[in-house]
């Protein structure tokens, strides 16, 4: 948290906020890796506003019934 306080100095927080896309990448990505030899972690931290809240919504849920996925 340290430094994402310290970060926020140097950066400007604008929109729209998108996270389906970026939670789908990341599925993809772990899901490639088939021998479980990698844990993959996925922090979001948001200023609060998130645009595409139902697609953020529907992507957890499609991830958390992936293989090995625990949320």
């Amino acid at each position: 948290m340290e430094a994402y306080y310290r970060s926020l100095k140097s950066v400007q927080l604008y929109g729209p906020t998108n996270f389906a896309p970026v939670i789908n990448h990341v599925a993809r990505y772990a899901a490639s890796v088939k021998d479980g030899s990698q844990y993959f972690v996925l922090l979001i931290i948001t200023d609060g506003v998130i645009s595409d809240m139902a697609q953020t919504k529907e992507s957890i849920v499609n991830v958390s019934f992936a293989e090995n996925a625990e949320i």
